[in-house]
C-alpha cells in the first residue's frame, strides 16, 4: 500500500494500492505466472479446508442466498478458539474493515489518533480519512527491537481518541517487550483519572500473534476500552477469503456495530474459516512450516551479506544501507517478476525491504536473483548504513 496525498484540503488524502500482478506484468514485460508476491503477506498453504468444501458444496447454505448478518457458526468457532464469549466478537472483511469500524465508531472529525511508528499503514489511512489527526511517535531504533515508546505514547496518548498498536509489529517483525503493554494500559488508565470512558479505545492488532502462540486478550479484563484484532490471513494463510475479527467488551462492540455491513464476508468464506479455525492441528503445521522456511530464508540472505532484522512473523525486513541502493534493488527485482515491499519517501524504513516467507521454490528464486544484483551495487556510505528510525 503506498499513499499519496490529493491537494484540496481539507479533503481526505487519497491513496494507490499496491500494483496488481498484471500491472507490475505489463509495466516490465512479464507474463503474469512469473510475478511472485514477497510484498504482501501472504504465504503460501495448502488449501485444504476450502478444497474439501468446495467439493461437498458443503457451505451450509446456497450462495445464492446472503449469509446469516450474525455469521452464527463462524462466531461460534472464533469465540471457541480465541476463549471468549460469542458475545465479545464482532466479524469483519479481514482485519482491514474491522479496523475501518473502530475508525468510524471512535475516531471523529478532528480527533486524534496516536500511531507508533514504523507500523501497519492502514492506521494513518483510516485516520486521515474521517479525517482525523494522526500523531506519530518514533519507535525505539533497531537495536531496541523497534519497541514502542512506552514514556512518548503514553504522553501523545493522553486527550487521544484512539491508540493504534500491533504486536507482532508489521512491517519490523517483532513482538513488543513483555509487560509493555500492559504497562501502557495502566498508565493511560492512571492519566483518565479512574474514568474508563475518558480513557482511549486502544487497538492491539493481533494479525500475526499466531507465530508466536501467545494473546494479550486477557488485557481487556483490565483495560475495558481495548479491541483486539484477529485474522484468518496470516498463520491460516486463508488472505483471499477476507476475514477478521474484532474481540472486545459488549459495550465497545455495540458502538462498532452501527457501521457493520450486514453481509460483507461471503457464505464460503464463512464455512471454509470456521472449519480452519476448528482445526488446530492444521494451524500448527503451517505455523511451523513458515517458521522452519523463514529460518532458512533469513540464513540464505545473512550469506549474501544482507541480514535480515530478527522477526517472528511471516516475513523479513531488510536493512539496503541506503534508499538509493534499496530503490535499485527493488527496480532489479521488479525486472525479475519479484515484488519486494518497499518504504518509499521520508519513511523511516525507506531504506529497508521486506520480503513474505513464500515457498522454499519461490524464496530460492528470490535468493538467486539477489545474489545476482547486489554484488552489481556500489557498497553504502558508513554513515548510511548508522541510520535508524528514530
Amino acid at each position: 500500500m503506498s499513499p499519496s496525498v490529493v491537494s484540496g484540503a481539507p479533503t481526505p488524502p487519497g491513496y494507490a494500492w499496491e500494483a496488481t500482478d498484471e500491472q507490475v506484468a505489463e509495466r516490465y514485460g512479464l507474463a503474469v505466472a512469473e510475478i511472485v508476491r514477497f510484498d504482501l503477506n501472504t504465504s503460501p498453504a495448502p488449501p485444504e479446508h476450502a478444497l474439501r468444501l468446495l467439493r461437498r458444496g458443503a457451505f451450509g447454505r446456497p450462495i445464492s442466498e446472503y449469509p446469516p448478518s450474525d455469521y452464527r457458526d463462524l462466531v461460534a468457532a472464533a469465540a471457541a478458539t480465541y476463549g471468549v464469549g460469542t458475545d465479545e466478537i464482532l466479524v469483519g472483511a479481514g482485519a482491514d474493515e474491522v479496523l475501518d469500524l473502530v475508525a468510524k465508531a471512535f475516531l471523529p472529525p478532528g480527533a486524534t489518533a496516536v500511531i507508533p511508528t514504523p507500523t501497519y499503514a492502514m492506521y494513518r489511512v483510516l485516520t486521515e480519512q474521517r479525517p482525523a489527526r494522526p500523531v506519530r511517535v518514533p519507535r525505539l531504533p533497531a537495536e531496541h527491537g523497534y519497541a514502542i515508546d512506552l514514556p512518548s505514547v503514553r504522553a501523545a496518548a493522553r486527550g487521544a481518541a484512539v491508540v493504534w498498536l500491533c504486536s507482532p509489529n508489521n512491517p519490523t517483525g517483532l513482538p513488543e517487550p513483555a509487560g509493555a503493554i500492559a504497562a501502557l494500559l495502566e498508565g493511560l488508565l492512571a492519566d483518565a483519572r479512574h474514568d474508563d470512558n475518558a480513557a482511549p479505545i486502544v487497538v492491539l492488532d493481533e494479525a500475526y500473534a499466531e507465530f508466536v502462540g501467545a494473546t494479550l486478550l486477557g488485557l481487556r479484563a483490565v483495560y475495558p476500552r481495548l479491541v483486539v484484532v484477529r485474522t484468518a490471513s496470516k498463520a491460516y494463510a486463508l488472505a483471499g477469503l477476507r476475514v477478521g475479527f474484532a474481540i472486545a467488551s459488549r459495550d465497545v462492540l455495540a458502538r462498532m456495530e452501527p457501521y457493520r455491513p450486514p453481509g460483507s464476508v461471503s457464505i464460503p468464506s464463512v464455512a471454509v474459516v470456521a472449519a480452519a479455525l476448528r482445526d488446530p492441528a492444521s494451524l500448527q503445521a503451517n505455523v511451523a512450516r513458515v517458521s522452519a522456511e523463514r529460518a532458512r530464508l533469513a540464513a540464505g540472505l545473512a550469506a549474501l551479506g544482507t541480514p535480515a532484522s530478527p522477526s517472528v512473523t511471516n516475513f523479513l525486513l531488510v536493512g539496503l544501507g541506503d534508499r538509493g541502493r534499496a530503490a535499485a534493488v527493488t527496480d532489479r527485482l521488479l525486472g525479475r517478476g519479484l515484488v519486494p515491499r518497499t518504504f518509499g519517501g521520508a519513511h523511516p524504513l525507506a531504506d529497508h525491504l521486506r520480503f513474505t516467507v513464500r515457498s522454499p521454490a519461490e524464496d530460492d528464486r528470490l535468493l538467486a536473483a539477489l545474489a545476482q544484483i547486489l554484488p552489481a551495487l556500489p557498497q553504502p556510505t558508513r554513515s548510511a548504513t548508522r541510520e535508524t528510525p528514530r
